[in-house]
Protein backbone atom coordinates (compact mmCIF):
# COMPACT_ATOMS: atom_id res chain seq x y z
CA UNK A 1 0.00 0.00 0.00
CA UNK A 2 1.29 3.46 -0.69
CA UNK A 3 1.14 6.06 2.04
CA UNK A 4 -1.32 5.47 4.45
CA UNK A 5 -3.55 8.69 4.60
CA UNK A 6 -6.75 7.36 6.58
CA UNK A 7 -7.17 3.83 8.98
CA UNK A 8 -10.08 3.03 11.32
CA UNK A 9 -9.03 1.45 14.05
CA UNK A 10 -11.62 -0.85 16.25
CA UNK A 11 -14.31 1.67 15.00
CA UNK A 12 -17.70 1.63 17.17
CA UNK A 13 -20.88 3.47 17.22
CA UNK A 14 -24.05 2.39 19.01
CA UNK A 15 -27.03 4.31 18.91
CA UNK A 16 -29.29 3.69 22.39
CA UNK A 17 -32.10 2.90 23.08
CA UNK A 18 -34.67 4.25 25.53
CA UNK A 19 -37.79 4.45 27.45
CA UNK A 20 -39.92 6.77 28.91
CA UNK A 21 -40.17 10.43 28.32
CA UNK A 22 -38.38 11.81 31.47
CA UNK A 23 -36.04 9.49 32.95
CA UNK A 24 -35.15 8.16 29.31
CA UNK A 25 -33.57 4.89 30.65
CA UNK A 26 -31.86 2.82 28.28
CA UNK A 27 -32.38 -1.10 27.72
CA UNK A 28 -30.07 -1.54 24.63
CA UNK A 29 -28.49 -0.26 21.68
CA UNK A 30 -28.27 -0.41 18.14
CA UNK A 31 -25.02 -1.62 16.59
CA UNK A 32 -24.59 0.37 13.61
CA UNK A 33 -21.24 -0.16 13.06
CA UNK A 34 -19.07 -2.22 15.34
CA UNK A 35 -15.12 -3.03 15.39
CA UNK A 36 -14.50 -1.88 11.72
CA UNK A 37 -10.80 -1.62 10.74
CA UNK A 38 -10.26 -0.06 7.65
CA UNK A 39 -6.99 1.56 5.70
CA UNK A 40 -7.00 3.82 3.22
CA UNK A 41 -3.34 4.48 0.73
CA UNK A 42 -3.06 7.39 -1.32
CA UNK A 43 -4.02 7.58 -4.63
CA UNK A 44 -6.37 4.61 -3.77
CA UNK A 45 -9.83 3.92 -3.39
CA UNK A 46 -11.58 1.63 -1.43
CA UNK A 47 -15.06 0.33 -1.85
CA UNK A 48 -17.49 -0.69 1.02
CA UNK A 49 -20.60 -3.03 -0.38
CA UNK A 50 -23.48 -4.46 1.81
CA UNK A 51 -27.04 -4.25 2.07
CA UNK A 52 -29.50 -1.87 3.22
CA UNK A 53 -28.73 -1.26 6.85
CA UNK A 54 -25.51 -2.72 6.84
CA UNK A 55 -24.21 0.47 8.32
CA UNK A 56 -22.24 2.00 5.56
CA UNK A 57 -23.73 4.59 5.71
CA UNK A 58 -22.90 5.58 9.23
CA UNK A 59 -19.67 4.40 8.80
CA UNK A 60 -19.22 7.49 6.06
CA UNK A 61 -21.06 9.82 9.07
CA UNK A 62 -18.30 8.62 11.66
CA UNK A 63 -15.06 9.15 8.60
CA UNK A 64 -16.07 12.82 8.46
CA UNK A 65 -17.03 13.56 11.75
CA UNK A 66 -21.00 14.21 11.59
CA UNK A 67 -21.17 11.72 14.34
CA UNK A 68 -18.84 10.76 17.03
CA UNK A 69 -17.73 7.31 17.77
CA UNK A 70 -18.90 5.28 21.05
CA UNK A 71 -15.23 3.92 20.70
CA UNK A 72 -12.23 3.46 18.57
CA UNK A 73 -10.01 5.58 16.62
CA UNK A 74 -10.19 7.44 12.94
CA UNK A 75 -6.48 8.51 12.08
CA UNK A 76 -6.63 11.09 8.85
CA UNK A 77 -3.04 11.75 8.11
CA UNK A 78 -1.63 10.53 11.20
CA UNK A 79 -4.28 12.64 13.67
CA UNK A 80 -7.16 11.79 15.66
CA UNK A 81 -10.14 12.70 14.19
CA UNK A 82 -12.10 11.22 16.98
CA UNK A 83 -10.70 13.14 19.69
CA UNK A 84 -10.97 16.43 18.38
CA UNK A 85 -13.70 19.16 18.85
CA UNK A 86 -14.21 22.81 18.12
CA UNK A 87 -11.87 24.68 15.91
CA UNK A 88 -9.30 21.94 15.83
CA UNK A 89 -12.19 19.12 14.26
CA UNK A 90 -13.08 21.55 11.52
CA UNK A 91 -9.08 22.26 10.52
CA UNK A 92 -8.96 18.16 10.51
CA UNK A 93 -12.16 17.84 8.19
CA UNK A 94 -10.77 19.88 5.18
CA UNK A 95 -8.57 16.89 4.68
CA UNK A 96 -11.85 14.66 4.46
CA UNK A 97 -15.21 15.88 2.48
CA UNK A 98 -17.99 14.25 1.60
CA UNK A 99 -20.57 13.47 -1.12
CA UNK A 100 -23.92 12.82 -0.71
CA UNK A 101 -26.27 10.27 -1.97
CA UNK A 102 -29.01 12.11 -3.18
CA UNK A 103 -28.42 15.20 -5.34
CA UNK A 104 -32.15 16.18 -5.10
CA UNK A 105 -31.80 16.71 -0.94
CA UNK A 106 -28.09 17.62 -0.74
CA UNK A 107 -28.04 20.87 -2.21
CA UNK A 108 -29.81 24.20 -0.65
CA UNK A 109 -32.70 25.21 -3.14
CA UNK A 110 -32.73 28.87 -1.84
CA UNK A 111 -28.76 28.96 -2.79
CA UNK A 112 -27.17 29.71 -6.20
CA UNK A 113 -24.61 27.48 -7.08
CA UNK A 114 -21.66 29.65 -5.61
CA UNK A 115 -23.53 30.12 -2.36
CA UNK A 116 -23.12 26.33 -1.97
CA UNK A 117 -19.40 25.79 -3.77
CA UNK A 118 -18.52 28.51 -1.90
CA UNK A 119 -19.96 28.03 1.44
CA UNK A 120 -16.58 26.27 2.37
CA UNK A 121 -14.89 29.51 2.08
CA UNK A 122 -17.02 31.13 4.67
CA UNK A 123 -16.51 28.89 7.05
CA UNK A 124 -12.46 28.10 6.78
CA UNK A 125 -12.04 31.73 5.92
CA UNK A 126 -8.31 31.21 5.27
CA UNK A 127 -8.30 28.44 2.10
CA UNK A 128 -8.97 31.14 -0.25
CA UNK A 129 -9.02 35.30 0.35
CA UNK A 130 -12.53 36.60 -0.07
CA UNK A 131 -11.65 38.61 -3.53
CA UNK A 132 -10.73 35.62 -4.95
CA UNK A 133 -13.64 33.11 -3.91
CA UNK A 134 -15.66 33.64 -6.86
CA UNK A 135 -13.30 32.98 -9.52
CA UNK A 136 -12.06 29.91 -7.11
CA UNK A 137 -16.14 28.49 -7.65
CA UNK A 138 -15.73 29.22 -11.29
CA UNK A 139 -12.65 27.02 -11.53
CA UNK A 140 -14.32 24.37 -9.42
CA UNK A 141 -17.82 24.68 -11.51
CA UNK A 142 -15.35 24.11 -14.65
CA UNK A 143 -13.10 21.35 -12.86
CA UNK A 144 -16.29 19.02 -12.88
CA UNK A 145 -17.50 19.42 -16.11
CA UNK A 146 -20.10 22.45 -15.97
CA UNK A 147 -20.52 26.12 -17.32
CA UNK A 148 -19.06 28.20 -15.02
CA UNK A 149 -21.31 30.80 -16.52
CA UNK A 150 -24.21 29.13 -14.66
CA UNK A 151 -22.96 29.68 -11.10
CA UNK A 152 -25.97 32.33 -10.69
CA UNK A 153 -28.92 29.62 -11.39
CA UNK A 154 -30.15 27.78 -8.37
CA UNK A 155 -30.18 23.72 -7.80
CA UNK A 156 -34.04 23.23 -9.87
CA UNK A 157 -32.30 24.35 -12.93
CA UNK A 158 -30.60 21.34 -13.25
CA UNK A 159 -30.61 17.48 -14.00
CA UNK A 160 -30.12 15.12 -11.56
CA UNK A 161 -26.23 14.53 -13.04
CA UNK A 162 -25.30 18.24 -13.18
CA UNK A 163 -26.22 18.90 -9.64
CA UNK A 164 -24.12 15.34 -8.42
CA UNK A 165 -21.53 16.93 -10.06
CA UNK A 166 -21.94 20.45 -7.98
CA UNK A 167 -21.88 18.26 -4.73
CA UNK A 168 -18.33 17.03 -5.83
CA UNK A 169 -17.87 20.58 -6.49
CA UNK A 170 -18.18 21.64 -3.12
CA UNK A 171 -16.58 18.40 -1.83
CA UNK A 172 -13.36 19.72 -3.48
CA UNK A 173 -13.50 23.34 -2.21
CA UNK A 174 -11.00 23.04 0.70
CA UNK A 175 -8.78 20.85 -1.36
CA UNK A 176 -8.78 17.43 0.67
CA UNK A 177 -7.03 14.51 0.34
CA UNK A 178 -10.06 12.21 0.77
CA UNK A 179 -13.43 12.40 -0.12
CA UNK A 180 -16.35 9.55 1.23
CA UNK A 181 -18.69 8.95 -1.81
CA UNK A 182 -21.80 7.57 0.04
CA UNK A 183 -23.89 6.22 -3.08
CA UNK A 184 -22.78 8.74 -4.82
CA UNK A 185 -24.41 7.20 -8.01
CA UNK A 186 -27.58 5.35 -6.59
CA UNK A 187 -30.28 8.14 -7.69
CA UNK A 188 -28.93 8.23 -11.19
CA UNK A 189 -29.75 6.77 -14.34
CA UNK A 190 -27.32 4.51 -15.82
CA UNK A 191 -25.99 6.24 -18.46
CA UNK A 192 -25.51 9.33 -15.79
CA UNK A 193 -23.56 7.09 -13.56
CA UNK A 194 -21.06 6.33 -15.63
CA UNK A 195 -20.14 9.96 -16.31
CA UNK A 196 -19.68 10.66 -13.04
CA UNK A 197 -17.98 7.55 -12.30
CA UNK A 198 -15.47 8.74 -15.12
CA UNK A 199 -15.44 11.81 -13.68
CA UNK A 200 -14.56 10.60 -10.22
CA UNK A 201 -11.45 8.51 -11.91
CA UNK A 202 -10.37 11.80 -13.87
CA UNK A 203 -10.11 13.81 -10.73
CA UNK A 204 -8.48 11.74 -8.58
CA UNK A 205 -5.63 10.71 -11.13
CA UNK A 206 -5.19 14.77 -11.03
CA UNK A 207 -5.89 15.61 -7.86
CA UNK A 208 -4.11 12.48 -5.98
CA UNK A 209 -7.60 12.05 -4.22
CA UNK A 210 -8.02 8.55 -1.93
CA UNK A 211 -11.58 7.34 -1.78
CA UNK A 212 -13.76 5.74 0.14
CA UNK A 213 -16.68 3.99 -2.31
CA UNK A 214 -19.90 3.28 -0.56
CA UNK A 215 -22.33 1.47 -2.71
CA UNK A 216 -25.20 -1.04 -2.84
CA UNK A 217 -24.31 -2.12 -6.77
CA UNK A 218 -21.75 -4.16 -7.52
CA UNK A 219 -20.73 -3.31 -10.85
CA UNK A 220 -19.77 0.05 -10.25
CA UNK A 221 -17.80 -1.11 -7.13
CA UNK A 222 -15.78 -3.47 -9.17
CA UNK A 223 -15.41 -0.38 -11.90
CA UNK A 224 -13.76 2.38 -9.43
CA UNK A 225 -12.73 0.51 -6.83
CA UNK A 226 -8.74 -1.02 -5.69
CA UNK A 227 -9.86 -2.72 -2.99
CA UNK A 228 -13.26 -3.97 -1.64
CA UNK A 229 -14.59 -4.51 1.99
CA UNK A 230 -17.94 -6.31 2.12
CA UNK A 231 -19.93 -5.17 5.34
CA UNK A 232 -22.96 -7.12 7.12
CA UNK A 233 -24.87 -6.11 10.41
CA UNK A 234 -21.94 -3.84 11.66
CA UNK A 235 -19.03 -5.43 10.80
CA UNK A 236 -16.30 -6.16 7.81
CA UNK A 237 -16.97 -9.66 6.76
CA UNK A 238 -14.67 -10.24 4.03
CA UNK A 239 -11.89 -7.50 2.06
CA UNK A 240 -9.76 -8.07 -0.47
CA UNK A 241 -8.25 -6.96 -3.73
CA UNK A 242 -11.02 -6.19 -6.69
CA UNK A 243 -10.20 -9.57 -8.23
CA UNK A 244 -10.00 -11.37 -4.68
CA UNK A 245 -13.54 -10.30 -4.15
CA UNK A 246 -15.11 -10.93 -7.37
CA UNK A 247 -13.60 -13.69 -8.68
CA UNK A 248 -12.54 -15.29 -5.34
CA UNK A 249 -14.89 -14.28 -2.83
CA UNK A 250 -14.29 -16.50 0.24
CA UNK A 251 -17.04 -15.47 2.71
CA UNK A 252 -20.69 -17.30 1.75
CA UNK A 253 -22.13 -13.55 2.38
CA UNK A 254 -20.04 -12.31 -0.23
CA UNK A 255 -20.45 -15.10 -2.50
CA UNK A 256 -24.54 -14.69 -2.38
CA UNK A 257 -24.14 -11.48 -2.83
CA UNK A 258 -22.46 -11.71 -6.25
CA UNK A 259 -24.26 -15.27 -6.91
CA UNK A 260 -27.90 -12.09 -6.79
CA UNK A 261 -25.83 -10.18 -9.45
CA UNK A 262 -27.75 -10.93 -13.06
CA UNK A 263 -25.74 -12.50 -15.89
CA UNK A 264 -26.32 -10.12 -19.26
CA UNK A 265 -25.37 -12.83 -21.16
CA UNK A 266 -27.73 -15.97 -21.68
CA UNK A 267 -25.65 -18.55 -22.58
CA UNK A 268 -23.66 -18.15 -18.87
CA UNK A 269 -27.06 -18.18 -16.94
CA UNK A 270 -26.55 -22.00 -16.65
CA UNK A 271 -23.08 -22.04 -15.47
CA UNK A 272 -23.66 -20.52 -12.16
CA UNK A 273 -25.71 -21.43 -9.04
CA UNK A 274 -27.53 -18.70 -7.44
CA UNK A 275 -27.38 -18.63 -3.57
CA UNK A 276 -31.00 -18.21 -2.01
CA UNK A 277 -30.46 -16.94 1.78
CA UNK A 278 -33.40 -17.99 3.62
CA UNK A 279 -34.71 -15.93 6.63
CA UNK A 280 -34.44 -11.85 7.08
CA UNK A 281 -31.60 -9.70 8.19
CA UNK A 282 -31.35 -10.13 11.87
CA UNK A 283 -31.72 -6.66 14.06
CA UNK A 284 -28.57 -4.53 14.85
CA UNK A 285 -30.46 -3.89 18.33
CA UNK A 286 -29.85 -7.84 19.12
CA UNK A 287 -27.37 -9.39 16.77
CA UNK A 288 -26.74 -13.04 16.61
CA UNK A 289 -23.97 -14.89 19.26
CA UNK A 290 -20.85 -15.56 17.15
CA UNK A 291 -20.95 -15.30 13.78
CA UNK A 292 -23.71 -13.00 12.24
CA UNK A 293 -24.51 -14.40 9.27
CA UNK A 294 -25.10 -18.07 10.65
CA UNK A 295 -28.21 -17.92 11.18
CA UNK A 296 -28.78 -17.29 7.08
CA UNK A 297 -25.61 -19.50 6.54
CA UNK A 298 -25.54 -23.01 4.86
CA UNK A 299 -22.07 -23.88 6.47
CA UNK A 300 -23.22 -22.75 9.78
CA UNK A 301 -21.56 -25.18 12.38
CA UNK A 302 -21.79 -25.40 16.16
CA UNK A 303 -18.55 -23.41 16.24
CA UNK A 304 -20.08 -20.47 14.40
CA UNK A 305 -22.77 -19.89 17.68
CA UNK A 306 -20.29 -19.91 20.42
CA UNK A 307 -17.31 -18.40 18.66
CA UNK A 308 -17.19 -14.95 16.80
CA UNK A 309 -14.78 -15.35 13.60
CA UNK A 310 -11.62 -13.20 13.49
CA UNK A 311 -11.18 -10.84 9.58
CA UNK A 312 -8.24 -12.36 9.21
CA UNK A 313 -6.18 -14.44 6.36
CA UNK A 314 -7.23 -18.02 6.32
CA UNK A 315 -5.36 -20.79 4.86
CA UNK A 316 -7.48 -21.34 2.32
CA UNK A 317 -8.98 -17.95 1.65
CA UNK A 318 -5.83 -15.80 0.35
CA UNK A 319 -7.15 -12.66 1.77
CA UNK A 320 -9.13 -11.81 4.98
CA UNK A 321 -12.13 -13.15 5.28
CA UNK A 322 -14.36 -13.45 9.21
CA UNK A 323 -15.40 -17.19 8.54
CA UNK A 324 -14.09 -20.37 10.31
CA UNK A 325 -14.89 -22.34 6.73
CA UNK A 326 -13.88 -19.48 4.44
CA UNK A 327 -13.12 -21.54 1.14
CA UNK A 328 -12.58 -19.91 -2.25
CA UNK A 329 -15.65 -20.41 -4.68
CA UNK A 330 -15.30 -19.64 -8.50
CA UNK A 331 -18.08 -16.94 -10.40
CA UNK A 332 -19.00 -16.78 -13.70
CA UNK A 333 -18.87 -13.51 -14.93
CA UNK A 334 -21.85 -11.28 -14.22
CA UNK A 335 -19.81 -8.10 -12.75
CA UNK A 336 -18.06 -6.15 -15.06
Amino acid sequence: MSELVLETRDLVKHFPLTRGIVLRRKYGAVQAVDGVNLKLGLGETLGVVGESGCGKSTLAKLLVGLERPTSGSIMVRGEDMSKLDGGALRRARRNIQLVMQDPYTSLNPRMTVADIVGEPFEIHTDVVPRNGRRARVRELIDLVGLNPDHINRYPHQFSGGQRQRIGIARALALNPKIIICDEPVSALDVSIQAQVVNLLEKLQNELQLSYIFIAHDLSVVRHIADRVAVMYLGKVVEIGSDLEIYDQPTHPYTQALLSAVPVPDPTLRGLRDQIVLEGDVPSPANPPSGCRFRTRCWKAQDICASEEPLLIERERSGHPSACHFASARDVVHAVE
